[in-house]
């Protein structure tokens, strides 16, 4: 008995019954591109940035946790020695994670 009332009043289809379907999806992505992908992709683009920028002396993480300096940087390969040894590994740029600048005076 309930549900003929409320089926007997609902309106047919309509802009405001598509509109209530489209709207809260465009919301919902809308705020997820807000609050998860345009931050991300300011990161990759500020590292991006910083992996241009290095240059010889500069200090650098990589992703897999290998802290080193830089001493010789070719087209996309980057040289960092990395311990007391001096332990010299080359890697690609695409596996640096972090660059720190040295403090100048």
């Amino acid at each position: 008995m309930i549900f003929t009332v409320a089926l007997t009043h609902a309106a047919p289809g309509g802009i405001e019954s598509i509109l209530g379907l489209v709207l809260p999806l465009a919301l919902m992505f809308g705020l997820m591109y807000l609050l998860l992908i345009r931050p991300q992709k300011k990161k990759e683009k500020k590292l991006r940035e910083q992996i241009e920028a290095m240059v010889v002396g500069d200090d650098v993480v990589t992703i897999g946790g290998i802290v080193g300096r830089i001493v010789n940087l070719k087209d996309d390969e980057v040289t960092l020695s990395t311990s007391v040894k001096s332990t010299l590994i080359t890697l690609k740029k695409s596996s640096i994670n972090t660059v720190v600048k040295p403090l100048s005076d």
